[in-house]
């Protein structure tokens, strides 16, 4: 472990406002942009996917452009309440119990992946059932296309100089203003790459290359359990939550460990499921 003395400032943070522009009394952040960002690229991804029947089981889409616009307002509210309230329960809710109105600022903590992740499913569940598209499918379309959003979500993050990574003294470190006069991991910046870029081109060559939409079910194992990978390894960089420290030790678990852990094992039963699936078919 590295003495304080060479944890000393090695790379000033980039001074880019949180804020991108103002329009009158209204300031547009960076983090919403991100998210703005990340569903319009991800509904355009969506679409094209959807167009493209030789992709799907039988030659036929599982789902209509039309259907695909309507979901976006579902998609978005699934993201936006389950992140925030997936906050408040796993990360926050001691200090919310104590004054509610905390639950509103949104500044003070942000959003979960975990929380989102279950209000997106939860979303979803409820669109299929309603509009009769098969659930797989449509798990599949989205777990395709949600590394745009974690992308730009985590770029946000760095912008904004939050959920920065442990102290070290690698020549990328950064000294971010929140952080203390010590130089951290850009931890936001090694999430953004792996669960954003390199996630999205293996799931694309899934579906691009081996036609993986055709066993429903399949990219949708891999997105799940590639990212609780991408995030459990990179929790050993980031500095845990100030509220919540880590949960054994003095350096080991944290709570994106310990959310991220059961994603391997029902990412590894989607993806078993969807080969027994396919299998009679082949």
């Amino acid at each position: 472990m590295p003495i304080a003395a060479d944890l000393l400032a090695i790379m000033p943070f980039p001074d880019i406002d949180p804020i991108a522009f103002s329009i009158g009394p209204l300031a547009i952040h960076w983090y919403g942009l991100a998210y703005v960002a990340g569903i319009l690229l991800g509904w355009a991804y969506a679409r094209r996917l959807a167009a493209n029947e030789s992709l799907w089981p039988g030659n036929v889409s599982p789902i209509s452009r039309t259907q695909l616009d309507d979901f976006i307002v579902w998609a978005a509210l699934g993201v936006v309440l389950g992140g925030r309230l997936g906050y408040i329960f796993f990360y926050d809710l001691p200090a919310v119990l104590r004054s509610p109105v905390r639950a509103l600022e949104i500044w003070n903590g942000g959003m979960s992946f975990h929380g989102g992740l279950t209000g997106t499913t939860i979303a979803m569940i409820l669109f299929a059932r309603r509009n009769a598209i098969p659930i797989w499918s449509l798990f599949d379309i989205v777990a395709t296309v949600v590394p745009f959003g974690l992308f730009f979500g985590r770029i946000a993050n760095f912008i904004n100089g939050e959920l920065w990574g442990r102290l070290t003294d690698v020549p990328w470190a950064v000294v971010f203003p929140t952080g203390g006069p010590f130089a951290r991991h850009p931890s936001q910046l090694y999430e953004a790459g792996l669960e954003g870029i390199v996630l999205l081109l293996v799931l694309a060559a899934l579906v691009y290359g081996m036609r993986a939409l055709k066993s429903p079910g399949f990219i949708t194992g891999v997105f799940v359990c590639g990212y609780a990978l991408s995030r459990i390894f990179v929790e050993f960089f980031r500095e845990p939550d100030a509220q919540l420290g880590y949960l054994l030790g003095t350096n080991w678990l944290t709570m994106g460990m310990v959310l991220s852990s059961p994603m391997i094992l029902l990412g590894l039963w989607a993806m078993l499921r969807a080969r027994r699936q396919a299998a009679p078919q082949l």
